[in-house]
């Protein structure tokens, strides 16, 4: 009997990335590998980016949120009722290349790697050059290095791009292609949706490692990645997102000293730094942008206080951003 495969897209105002990444699935269905669901779950999109998807080809199934409910939820969304063998959370910005699908379910259906809970592949850029896309597990002093710009003296978040030429288990692989086992999902109860943004597949791989489900890099298959996507629409935002869930993770995984250490740094050290950093570069835009992202983060900390060891609540701006 075949592997069973679906796949599962969250778009949110990906422009022509989401036809690209849908156009590189049609030739993808392999030898061995039957592909039952395509779902795109479209999060409010305003570009009229999920508008008009027509692929005969394909078993595509479309969700769309009157808002955006974040990538965490979107995804929970497009796995729910899923018989597939496997989950393929498949970014839009992402192009399936020759044997993109196949070689990593083959990776998996080796009863040798029964135990390997999440794949994911080699990412070259539009230029064909080797992206970065495994890392460790961060601790707060990869955090804290990072912050003063001294992430290269030490051992840093992302693996070195040697470290991306040869296949091997990694402690996470980026949720831009993550291949997991349905029964690992389930079994995790799927991305922990109190993280909107970031940090979700992170958190999800570290729980998959605690289980005793790693997670393996192939360098042997790849996919074409642009990187930033949609994202790169709302830098700012972008930026207020990725602190808070670090803040979130921190409060998940790193204990109540680590964690206030983490979230002092965070508020109080790091903006200096990156409006340092932003000024010796002579970007006006960049500084702009971190007074903005640092607004909403000074804003919301009351309430992470208040919450301490919890996750905070959803900040108010995130509608008036039109991200949530």
């Amino acid at each position: 009997m075949s592997a069973s495969l679906d796949v599962v897209i969250v778009n949110w105002n990906s422009g022509l990335h989401l036809r690209h990444c849908l156009d590189s699935l049609q030739p993808g269905r392999g030898e061995g590998l039957e592909l039952r669901r395509v779902v795109v779950v479209d999060n409010a999109s305003t570009d009229g980016s999920a508008v008009g998807l027509c692929y005969p080809s394909l078993p595509l199934v479309f969700l769309h949120n009157c808002e955006n409910r974040g990538f965490a939820v979107a995804c929970n969304q497009g796995a729910k009722d899923s018989q597939a063998s496997y989950l393929l959370f498949l970014n839009p910005d992402v192009t399936l290349l020759k044997d993109s699908l196949r070689i990593p379910v083959r990776f998996m259906e080796d009863p040798t790697n029964d135990r390997v809970g999440i794949c994911g592949i080699q990412f070259v850029g539009p230029d064909g050059r080797v992206s970065r896309s495994c890392a460790r597990f961060p601790t707060l002093g990869m955090f804290l290095l990072k912050m003063l710009g001294l992430e290269g003296v030490s051992v840093t978040f992302f693996l070195k791009l040697a470290d991306h030429l040869e296949s091997g288990v990694v402690d996470h692989v980026m949720g831009a292609f993550f291949l997991v086992r349905r029964e690992v999902f389930q079994e995790l109860k799927g991305f922990d949706e109190r993280f909107f943004v970031y940090f979700e597949d992170l958190d999800f791989s570290y729980r998959a490692y605690k289980a005793g489900r790693p997670s393996c890099f192939l360098a042997s298959v790849q996919a074409q990645h642009v990187g930033g996507g949609s994202s790169n629409q709302v830098r700012a935002a972008r930026m207020f997102y990725s602190l808070r869930s670090r803040i979130q993770y921190g409060f998940k995984h790193f204990g109540p000293i680590r964690s206030a250490v983490l979230l002092l740094a965070t508020a109080l050290i790091e903006p200096i730094s990156r409006l340092t950093l932003g000024a010796a570069r002579g970007s006006l835009n960049e500084i702009q942008e971190t007074f903005r992202a640092y607004e909403m983060f000074w804003r919301c900390l009351p309430k992470v206080v208040a919450k301490y060891g919890e996750f905070p609540p959803r900040h108010p701006l995130d509608k008036e951003l039109g991200i949530d």
